[in-house]
């Protein structure tokens, strides 16, 4: 495939700025009066740029951490409420022609059992995702134009909408795959995909070329440039992130702030999504072998500070993370988790007879959906299944017009809580229910009693007394 040779990806990820950044915040570091005046301007909710987010995360003291720290909860809290969003990923294949040292997929890897579903294995996974209660998928596959082309992808996508088993049904696929043309893109958007997720693995040009040495992902300018050519396509959202752990946590910081003033700046639509995966575990790979792996502490100062720097975006973590760390990360602004998940091909239905490795890296939290659906109530937050924006045209800079003026809440908290009773209908236990009612009484106590608590409260009695399904606020 012919590739343009580009350049616009180092005018918005500027190596020299990154660098002029982290000197200035280092400087600064101690300069109480100036982290003050960036802790006031934080407080106003409108975000942080790339250099005053530096001079937080470098910053010495004790007493300034712990501020954004609190106002990253407080921002939660009024951009997203209390409810947390889960999904599960769909792994597609594992074949993939690239040589990323840092991911078993790589093609020198003999080790892994090489693995692509049919369409009817995937029928079979999404029944099996249904049947735990999930509504929302993202699917993951390895770059390898032979066997996962793009009209593979199409066809997965189809199958996936096309399943109704029982009462499950998958209302929204995220899409999480390689770099493409605009015209794939575009592909992509008539198959109705949610949101179009790529991870830069590192903003660090040298670093990235080193870290995939072969294959098409080897350009870093045509991959740093994919969600610009995914906007182009006319795909609403996108979801950015970084591998933390391959290059220094505070030049990825700046990095990934960048990326985000740059879509926020040409196409009036910042990130739909941040992810913060770190480098896990997994066949062929120790990380150990990388340098820059970052303890818990920090990794939940750059949590605190994304949430900050980008209030209207919503933040995921994933069953990479422990419990433990999960759970701090929701106090700090993450505002999606997965759930149940399992990364290797065809996990969903034949874990227990898959005897060689085919997933991409080792779980931290292995607990079931309903596990996780329970804990989530335990702590406060209403496990939300909900994906009415998508349907209802609530996307893009729509979607970013409700959630930066505050009016976001007035859709999504009722609509979490509709999802909320849906699943305990359809799949909740005692225990599930005797949680889920409680918490649902306590919210509706708590939505002013104008039109949005009224109907919420009409949704839900309708649901309840005629076991209807799907609806959308």
């Amino acid at each position: 495939m012919y590739r343009p040779e580009s350049k616009i990806a180092e005018e918005f990820i500027n190596h020299e700025e990154i660098l002029d950044t982290l000197k200035f915040a280092n400087e600064n570091k101690n300069n109480k009066s100036l982290l003050l005046k960036t802790l006031e301007k934080a407080k106003k909710e409108k975000g942080l740029n790339h250099r005053e987010a530096a001079l937080l995360l470098l910053s010495e003291d004790d007493e300034i951490k712990e501020e954004y720290k609190k106002l990253a909860k407080k921002i939660k809290e009024d951009h997203y409420g209390n409810r947390i969003v889960l999904f599960a990923p769909l792994y597609l294949s594992n074949y993939c022609v690239n040589g990323c040292v840092y991911c078993p997929y790589h093609y020198k890897n003999k080790n892994i059992r090489r693995k692509k579903l049919s369409q009817q294995e995937i029928k079979e996974e999404v029944i099996a995702l249904q049947d735990m209660g999930h509504k929302r998928l993202a699917i993951e596959l390895g770059e390898d134009p032979i066997n996962n082309p793009i009209e593979y992808v199409i066809e997965s996508l189809k199958t996936i909408y096309s399943i109704k088993h029982e009462n499950g049904q998958i209302r929204r696929v995220n899409v999480n795959i390689a770099a493409t043309t605009v015209e794939n893109y575009k592909k992509l958007k008539d198959a109705e995909i949610g949101t179009y997720i790529l991870f830069q693995e590192t903003y660090n040009k040298k670093s990235y070329e080193e870290l995939h040495p072969t294959g098409p992902k080897h350009d870093y300018n045509y991959h740093t440039e994919a969600m610009d050519r995914a906007m182009e396509a006319g795909i609403d959202d996108v979801g950015i992130g970084v591998l933390f752990g391959l290059e220094t946590y505070k030049y990825e910081l700046v990095g990934l702030l960048m990326h985000a003033e740059h879509l926020e700046a040409r196409f009036g639509v910042g990130p739909h999504t941040i992810s913060v995966p770190r480098i896990q575990p997994a066949d062929d790979i120790d990380p150990n072998d990388f340098k820059n792996s970052l303890a818990d502490d920090i990794f939940e100062d750059i949590i605190a500070l994304i949430r900050v720097s980008v209030p209207y975006t919503g933040m995921i973590i994933s069953t990479r993370e422990s419990q433990k760390v999960r759970e701090k990360a929701l106090e700090l602004g993450v505002s999606q988790i997965s759930g149940g998940s399992r990364t290797s091909v065809g996990g969903y239905v034949r874990e227990e007879k898959i005897e060689e490795n085919s997933a991409q890296f080792d779980v931290a939290d292995h607990r079931t959906l309903q596990e996780v659906v329970d804990w989530l109530m335990e702590l406060g937050y209403i496990p939300s299944f909900c994906t009415a924006c998508y349907r209802a045209g609530r996307t893009g800079d729509r979607f970013m017009h409700f959630c930066k003026s505050g009016q976001i809440l007035n859709y999504c908290q009722p609509n979490a809580l509709m999802t909320l009773k849906e699943y305990m209908l359809d799949y909740g236990d005692d225990k599930t229910n005797k949680l889920g009612d409680k918490l649902i009484r306590d919210e509706l106590k708590k939505i002013p009693k104008d039109r949005v608590r009224q109907a919420a409260t009409k949704y839900i009695d309708e649901m309840q007394k005629e076991g209807k399904r799907d609806f959308r606020f």
